[in-house]
């Protein structure tokens, strides 16, 4: 019994060491994130939007498209083929902020958007502004005090992919910008 208790128990560590709550992350030794976040990441989401967020109107990549993902918020994303499958207009920030659950601060995280901000003012951030976060894509960020690195308008989409490092099919990752996609 002691033993099967010890199996179920290890299997159980594994397959929890890679689910968490839409969380997006690098695997660059520079991210902004270290490697203990990737415990935390869900990769897919509901696809549930924030209220208030408006759908593009002429976004580059239209919902239903295909597109490259050229960037790496976390691992087997870069190179990647995304089905778009939501595209909005918005303000999209790269935020620093420490965990409310702990732990060492997350810093330049992307991608987190005006309507994800708690009491977000009717005009855009900007660099060095104080918000408090709404967005709940890594453990211990909704509710934290966050600092904006950067601001830029934009489209941003919300994207289906599986990793070119294999596993299982992302639904509705939140968020990519235009221009870290590419055209097949």
């Amino acid at each position: 019994m002691k033993k099967q208790i010890a199996v179920i128990g290890a299997a159980l560590m594994l397959a929890l060491s890679g689910c968490g709550d839409d969380q997006e992350s690098s695997d660059k030794p520079a991210s902004s994130h270290s490697d203990s976040s990737h415990a935390a990441m869900n990769h897919s989401s509901s696809g549930e939007v924030p209220v208030g967020l408006k759908e593009a109107d002429n976004p580059a990549f239209e919902v239903g498209s295909t597109a490259v993902i050229q960037t790496d918020h976390m691992p087997g994303m870069k190179g990647a083929t995304a089905t778009i499958s939501g595209a909005f207009s918005t303000t999209v920030y790269a935020v620093s902020y420490t965990p409310t659950t702990g732990g060492e601060p997350v810093k330049n995280h992307k991608w987190v958007i005006h309507e994800e901000l708690k009491d977000a003012a009717v005009e855009p951030y900007k660099s060095g502004d104080e918000v408090t976060l709404e967005a709940d894509h890594m453990a211990g960020m909704k509710g934290a005090a966050a600092t904006i690195d950067s601001a830029q308008e934009t489209t941003v989409y919300m994207v289906d992919y599986t990793p070119t490092t294999g596993g299982e099919p992302v639904k509705n990752h939140k968020w990519v910008t235009e221009d870290e996609m590419s055209v097949e």
